[in-house]
């Protein structure tokens, strides 16, 4: 079970504070800069970096900051001179959702066609699941924003992800449950590896403190249904103080559903791939005092304006735009540590740059590059918060941002909380 501190209160946080962090020890080393051919001599092709991320489909909404987020590392990296010289190459593409699989994979080939290093992708943990084999099969490192799935957590030496596992936002969200005296708890969640493995975690931590769940335990609906009626029918059914509703943009169509049987709005709880915006869907005041996860310390005021300006304007969602910021860092830091800009010695040097051996703490592209330039080692401090990679390649620690919605059924961040991933 993770462990939580309440780190702020009310308003939005400011660039995250340093973490002390005791990350797993990985295969990386410390020392000599660790490249595919074995030296550290540079070479001569320029970093191609991926997005495998949401222009369409249900996760279209997370598109924008989270390929914003990668514009603006890009930016910073090139404008303090690129990776080994050259400017850093930007290719996007498209993953949409699982409803249309072979969008991502497509994406995927190509991607690896065109010779990517690195790919910052995919917001869905089941869209991973279909094409994370493919990408390490290339050789190229698959880095994730947003996936929390535990199956992913050290599924192959080429992936890794910046969104801590479910096992901490599954946690953090049954304890605001707890918190706020629920003791039954109904859950509607889809039938999809993200939304299962966040569902056992929330019931596993709520039953252990007493919450009794009345329904979803072991009951799941077709994230490709139209209508959600029965399932509405059925929980209601179990009279639940609370629902707790992990979909993804079926979402919309099941909160009338439960409001239109009578139950009250403001006694739903949501997750990542729901805690969104739905002024323009609902009428004012449906979910009013409702409660949602993020994973994530909410970016400063002047993060979220360098984000609008890389999008080009103002986003309506800065969800998962650190994470991706930082995904990007992380791939091109690990090219300079090795010297070279191929998969094979990206993923050789992620653990390290990410300060699990240790090494002097930095931030932004151009403090790091220096450091490593002059032979230190280095502890990348993260824009979202997130720890040094574990030996599963997931951060060792996260924050979880816990957010109320508002009379226009915005979700206003409130507060967020710390917690260490879980040893394997």
């Amino acid at each position: 079970m993770a462990r939580w501190n309440t780190i702020a209160r009310g308003a939005a946080v400011a660039a995250v504070a340093t973490l002390a962090l005791a990350a797993c020890s990985t295969d990386s080393g410390t020392g000599a800069s660790t490249s595919a051919s074995g030296d550290s001599s540079a070479s001569g092709d320029a970093l191609k970096i991926g997005t495998l991320l949401p222009i369409t489909g249900s996760l279209a909404f997370l598109g924008p900051p989270e390929i914003a987020g990668v514009k603006l590392a890009v930016s910073e990296i090139n404008d303090a001179g690129g990776v080994l010289g050259q400017p850093v190459e930007e290719i996007d593409a498209d993953s949409s959702d699982t409803a249309n699989p072979q969008i991502a994979s497509q994406s995927v080939s190509s991607l690896i066609a065109d010779g990517v290093g690195g790919i910052v992708g995919a917001a869905s943990s089941s869209v991973s699941l279909n094409v994370v084999d493919d990408i390490a099969a290339a050789s190229v490192v698959q880095i994730s924003p947003a996936n929390t799935s535990t199956a992913l957590s050290g599924y192959s030496p080429f992936y890794f992800r910046v969104a801590p596992p479910d096992t901490v936002q599954g946690n953090a969200l049954a304890n605001v449950i707890i918190d706020d005296g629920i003791k039954n708890l109904g859950i509607l969640v889809f039938e999809d590896d993200y939304g299962t493995s966040l569902r056992d975690v929330i019931v596993s931590t709520a039953e252990a403190a007493g919450v009794n769940i009345t329904y979803g335990a072991t009951e799941t609906f077709d994230p490709n249904a139209t209508n959600f009626s029965a399932e509405v029918q059925a929980v209601m059914a179990t009279n639940p103080d609370a629902i707790a509703v992990i979909a993804f943009d079926q979402t919309k169509q099941i909160i009338p559903e439960l409001v239109g049987a009578g139950f009250d709005g403001s006694k739903l709880y949501f997750t990542d791939g729901n805690t969104a915006d739905y002024s323009a869907d609902l009428p004012a005041g449906t979910l009013e005092g409702a409660k949602g996860t993020i994973p994530g310390a909410m970016p400063s005021t002047d993060f979220q304006a360098l984000l609008d300006g890389a999008n080009g304007s103002k986003l309506d969602s800065y969800s998962y735009g650190a994470e991706s910021y930082d995904s990007t860092m992380l791939l091109a830091l690990a090219a300079v540590r090795g010297g070279a800009t191929d998969g094979a010695t990206i993923q050789a040097n992620m653990a390290a740059v990410s300060g699990a051996d240790g090494g002097t703490e930095c931030s932004g592209f151009q403090e790091c590059a220096d450091l490593l330039a002059s032979g230190e080692e280095i502890a990348y401090k993260s824009v979202s918060g997130s720890g040094a990679f574990n030996a599963q390649n997931d951060p060792s620690s996260a924050y979880i941002g816990v957010y109320v919605f508002d009379g226009d059924n915005v979700p206003v961040w409130t507060e967020a909380v710390y917690g260490e991933v879980p040893a394997a």
